[in-house]
């Protein structure tokens, strides 16, 4: 029992993100406090996450030669 295929590529995508978003806030983030993402560290780094993931679900090998039989 292992992870298959193509969630490997949605955790690899969540992973980024979230470091993608994290870094975002400490290098960029939000000096006002405005923003309603970047200015809270949490907050930028679990949009960075399901931005990742998402974007990483699109290439999902699996899906891509499967084709329904009805």
């Amino acid at each position: 029992m292992g992870i298959s295929k193509s969630y490997i590529f949605i955790v690899l995508g969540i992973v980024a993100g979230a470091l993608g978003g994290y870094l975002y806030w400490h290098y960029i983030g939000c000096v006002s406090g405005s923003c309603a993402i970047t200015s809270i560290w949490y907050r930028s780094t679990a949009y960075g996450a399901l931005m990742g993931g998402l974007a990483m679900s699109m290439f999902n090998p699996s899906k891509k030669g499967e084709k329904k039989n009805d």
